[in-house]
C-alpha cells in the first residue's frame, strides 16, 4: 500500500509499505492537492489522514481525499489540514478491529468517495452547502445545539419531505441496531417524527422520534443487508421548517469477509 499527496496531477510525496505505511508531509497543503491511498486490496484498513482513525473497507480501487478549503471546508474541524506538518498512516486492520461496531462511521467519506467504505449519498443536500453533506451524519460528532459549521455541520434537508439518505455497507451486513441524533437547534429547528429505514433485504423499519437533544436507539432482530435508506421523512407540527439529522449509527459486523 502507498500513502502519497497529488498536486497537480504530479505525486510530490509518497510512503509505501506491504502491510501497513506513514507519511510525513512538511508543507502546507494548497488548494488542489489530495491525499491518495494506493495499492490497495480488497479488505478491512484502518486509516488515519487527519480526522482520526477509522476502520474502512476497500473495493481495491484507489482513494483520493481532496483537501478542503474555504467553503468546503466548513463541515471540518479548522484546525484540520493547517500548518506544514501533516501525519497520514494506513495499515491492514486486524480481524478483532472489525467486527461489532458502528458499521456507518467513515469521516473520509465524501461525494468523490467510491473506493472506501461505508459511503453515503443523498437526493438533497441544503444549497449544495458542506455543512448540509450527506457525509455529516457519518462522521462522529453528535454536537446538535446548533447548525451550521463545524462541530455542528448536519445532513440538511432544504425543507423537502421526499428527501432520502442512502448508506451502503461495500459487504454483507448483520446489523441489529440504529442510534438516530436529530439536530436540537430550539427554537430554529423542528424534528420528525418519524421516519422510514428501507434495507436492501427489502424490509422496512419505521423509527419513531421525538423531540430531543441526544441519542435515540432502536434495536430489532438482526438483518443482513448491504446498504440503507432513511425516507418518508415526517416532520413535526412544529413552526419550524427546518428538520436536520446530526449523525445516524448502525451497529452490526460483517457477515462474510471478502
Amino acid at each position: 500500500m502507498e500513502i502519497a499527496i497529488k498536486r497537480d496531477e504530479n505525486i510530490i510525496a509518497s510512503k509505501s509499505g506491504e502491510v501497513e505505511a506513514y507519511l510525513v508531509f512538511n508543507e502546507e497543503f494548497i488548494p488542489g492537492d489530495a491525499i491518495v491511498l494506493r495499492n490497495l486490496e480488497k479488505g478491512h484498513y484502518l486509516i488515519d489522514l487527519g480526522l482520526g482513525r477509522a476502520i474502512v473497507y476497500s473495493n481495491g480501487k484507489d482513494f483520493v481525499f481532496p483537501i478542503p478549503f474555504n467553503e468546503k471546508k466548513d463541515c471540518y474541524d479548522q484546525r484540520v489540514f493547517t500548518g506544514n506538518i501533516h501525519y497520514m498512516y494506513a495499515r491492514k486492520a486486524y480481524d478483532f478491529e472489525y467486527q461489532y461496531r458502528n458499521v456507518a462511521y467513515n469521516p473520509y467519506d465524501g461525494h468523490s468517495n467510491d473506493a472506501i467504505f461505508p459511503h453515503s449519498k443523498a437526493n438533497i443536500e441544503t444549497r449544495g452547502e458542506s455543512v448540509f453533506a450527506s457525509r455529516n451524519a457519518f462522521d462522529g460528532v453528535v454536537a446538535s445545539s446548533s447548525h451550521g459549521r463545524w462541530p455542528f455541520a448536519s445532513w440538511g434537508i432544504n425543507r423537502d419531505p421526499n428527501a432520502e439518505l442512502y448508506l451502503e455497507f461495500g459487504n454483507a451486513m448483520i446489523i441489529d441496531r440504529i442510534i438516530m441524533y436529530t439536530r436540537a437547534d430550539f427554537p430554529h429547528d423542528a424534528w420528525w417524527d418519524r421516519c422510514t429505514v428501507r434495507f436492501s433485504d427489502g424490509s422496512e423499519l419505521t423509527l419513531e422520534l421525538e423531540k430531543k437533544d441526544g441519542r435515540q436507539e432502536f434495536v430489532f432482530s438482526p438483518k443482513i443487508v448491504s446498504s440503507l435508506t432513511i425516507c418518508n421523512l415526517i416532520k413535526s407540527d412544529d413552526p419550524s421548517p427546518f428538520p436536520a439529522l446530526i449523525q445516524a449509527e448502525v451497529y452490526g459486523k460483517e457477515r462474510v469477509w471478502k
